[in-house]
């Protein structure tokens, strides 16, 4: 169906007209569809900017404001909670209705699928939410071109110029862990991080690596080790850790999903925690409780995040622009039972 920009506003088939392809063409660009050519996409792009051509949501739907769009990754874990109870709180508090999409995982590199843009103009919403997902750069183009306000929550990479996002104070938590684990004593500390390109990830270690400078304690290449935010890759890595031939006595996870497969590789070498090493998580998920030791942790505050996210949404639907692109909020250090000085007795052999 031929959607205008507006009253008055140049048709799709007009878009079509000037660019020089079909309406279907042109339809895929609006709609931030992947299969289209680059420089067929660059003409219609060129031709929708200079025509002023708008997309509007069809019916009624342009007519109900208030409705917005939370995008995550997976409702299939422990951080998906908080941060829908706190877009919940927040979108209440402001008289919101929130729609949210949670298909990401089905989707190729945990993006959303061709058709997710395409739903969400059609049902009108005002401003959408994303939370642990990368968009491609056709659809973020897509998003300023419909003038759909947008902010990411804790993003996966560094986000466009000039997009808003939301985030924890990754360095501090990585600062703070660290200073944790020295302040016991320990001096041959490691770190197991996620994938390298995670923003997150990057800005850990390299708090960790701060705490270890200020200290006068060099940081050991073999000790910083990578892998996924799961429990198989944590305990390869701790396994790996272990056989150096002088292996750390604390560990640094970057997730608490990881911590569970650092406890594992130190119950097969019938290690325990924190006798004979210290762990240290992020994120202060239930499982971090529920772990024997109790997991210290770094706290990152993910309701408040999301709610913040939200307020900030607010301000971007009714025309204000945030001062700041990026927002920070504090972490913290929960210490539990995972961490303790610096073991004296001897590891028993392999």
């Amino acid at each position: 169906m031929v959607r205008t920009g507006g009253a008055g506003g140049p048709t799709l088939s007009v878009v079509a007209r000037e660019a020089g392809v079909s309406v279907p063409t042109a339809s895929k660009v609006v709609n931030g569809r992947e299969d289209v050519a680059p420089e067929t996409r660059q003409r219609v792009t060129e031709a929708l900017d200079r025509l002023g051509y708008v997309r509007r949501p069809r019916g009624e739907a342009s007519k109900a404001p208030g409705l917005v769009d939370l995008v995550v990754h997976s409702l299939d874990s422990s951080w998906s909670g908080p941060v829908l109870h706190g877009v919940e709180q927040a979108a209440h508090d402001a008289g919101l209705e929130v729609v949210v999409s949670a298909g990401l995982s089905r989707s190729r590199g945990g993006r959303p699928d061709r058709g997710w843009l395409d739903k969400l103009t059609q049902r009108g919403s005002s401003g959408v939410l994303v939370n642990l997902a990368g968009l491609t750069p056709s659809q973020y183009a897509s998003l300023s071109r419909h003038r759909i306000p947008y902010v990411m929550i804790d993003p996966v990479h560094e986000p466009p110029a000039g997009v808003v996002s939301v985030g924890a104070a990754n360095w501090q938590g990585g600062l703070l862990a660290t200073e944790h684990l020295l302040a016991l004593g320990h001096r041959r500390i490691a770190v197991i991080g996620g994938r390298r390109r995670r923003m997150c990830v990057g800005d850990r270690i390299a708090g960790y690596r701060s705490a270890l400078a200020s200290a006068g304690v060099p940081v050991h290449p073999e000790y910083v080790r990578h892998g996924g935010f799961g429990e198989a890759d944590a305990h390869l890595r701790t396994l790996e850790l272990l056989d150096l031939p002088d292996p750390p006595t604390a560990v640094f996870v970057c997730s608490d999903a990881m911590a569970l497969g650092v406890y594992r590789a130190l119950a097969e070498r019938r290690l325990t925690v924190p006798d004979d090493f210290s762990v240290v998580g992020f994120d202060d998920l239930p499982e971090a409780r529920w772990l024997s030791p109790a997991l210290t942790t770094v706290r990152q505050p993910l309701s408040e995040m999301a709610a913040t996210a939200l307020r900030l949404l607010v301000r971007m639907m009714a025309g204000d622009q945030p001062e700041g692109r990026r927002t920070e909020l504090s972490t913290l250090l929960v210490e539990r039972s995972s961490t303790g000085p610096v073991p004296v007795r001897p590891r028993p052999p392999r």
